[in-house]
């Protein structure tokens, strides 16, 4: 697997292929993949890659029936070399973390959408069923929370332009500070079960609907 960012093209790969097998139970696109593996890295119980490969497809019924092999080898590699170079900014080089929000050209203009980011990384909380944060983070993940979930879709448009830009400003810090909350509780606990559905054998087709067995792909 290559190491590093992806490139515009390959970015724009991956959007694509979300979209094409995109459904109501699926992640969309890829500021909606971006939200979603930056959570899955910072819960402090490591999920498992066949079960949150899974997810994001909602669920194994919902996995792609891929055109060809090659196609589906290189979304997974996209995929993955894309999370790493998220856990590097989030570990390494938190001052050149940035979620990867999506735009929206409206009359001439182009805006900043950070909703399907705040879906994203929504539902990858809810794989690690995460336990509630102290009160000085609250409202960083409230934040988050905000407009990541229907519920609040009346109050997100209640904001002002001012409001909603103070919220793209903060919401980057607000990540970084729920990340290393997390890496925190992880280091004081006692050592907690990896987050898998079903033990899989490493010479069974890996669940993650890769047609490779477990020990040639998700295993490692």
């Amino acid at each position: 697997m290559k190491q590093g960012p992806l490139t515009e093209n390959e970015l724009q790969w991956l959007d694509d292929t979300l979209e094409q097998y995109a459904s109501e139970h699926s992640v969309i696109d890829v500021s909606e993949l971006d939200g979603y593996l930056t959570a899955i890295l910072s819960a402090p119980v490591a999920i498992e890659p066949e079960f949150w490969m899974v997810a994001l497809w909602g669920g194994e019924k919902h996995i792609p029936q891929w055109k060809t092999t090659r196609e589906r080898d290189r979304f997974m590699d996209l995929t993955f070399q894309h999370m790493a170079d998220i856990e590097e900014r989030l570990v390494e080089f938190p001052d050149q973390f940035e979620p990867l929000f999506g735009e929206q050209e409206l009359e001439g203009q182009t805006f900043t959408v950070i909703g399907d980011w705040c879906y994203g990384y929504m539902r990858g909380i809810g794989l690690a069923k995460l336990q509630p944060v102290s009160e000085q983070l609250a409202s960083a993940f409230q934040l988050i929370a905000l407009h990541g979930s229907e519920a609040e879709a009346e109050e997100v448009n209640a904001l002002t332009a001012e409001q909603f830009e103070e919220h793209i400003e903060a919401l980057p810090a607000a990540v970084l500070d729920l990340y290393q909350y997390w890496s925190f509780q992880a280091q004081q606990n006692a050592p907690q079960p990896k987050i898998v559905e079903t033990k899989v054998g490493r010479n069974e087709p890996c669940p993650c609907g890769s047609g490779k067995k477990f020990k040639q792909c998700c295993l490692h």
